[in-house]
């Protein structure tokens, strides 16, 4: 079955940037599909950025258009969120999301995602 991992977190001050890393292994030729999701204690995941494999195609949480952006690497097989001017409300345990298969719809869903990885800890301080 597909793997998924995170890295690229840490922590940072307000304003500054990081690009966080998703790898995946075992997917098929025609590649897999990704997004990121943000958990913080006591609430249900949200939603930041998906990537349609099958034709690049992206998509962004609003909160975060602009500051934001996913983007893959085709000879890597790799998907990269890159941050910047990052705000405290940022602050979370960043999971990778992936698919088995290149497309997945709006890629804003948890059910549209069957692996998961097991998150990169993004903390952004005042």
């Amino acid at each position: 079955q597909v793997q998924v991992a995170e890295s690229g977190g840490g922590l940072v001050q307000a304003g500054e940037s990081l690009r966080l890393t998703c790898a995946v292994s075992r997917c098929a030729a025609s590649g897999c599909a990704r997004a990121w999701f943000r958990t913080v204690p006591g609430k249900r995941p949200e939603w930041v950025a998906g990537l349609d494999w099958s034709d690049g195609r992206t998509w962004h949480d609003i909160s975060v258009l602009g500051r934001f952006t996913i983007s893959r690497d085709t000879s890597s097989n790799a998907v990269y969120l890159q941050m910047t001017r990052l705000q405290p409300e940022d602050t979370g345990l960043y999971r990778c999301a992936a698919t088995d298969r290149p497309y997945c719809g709006d890629c804003s869903e948890e059910w549209q995602f069957k692996y998961w990885g097991k998150g990169i800890q993004v903390t952004v301080s005042t």
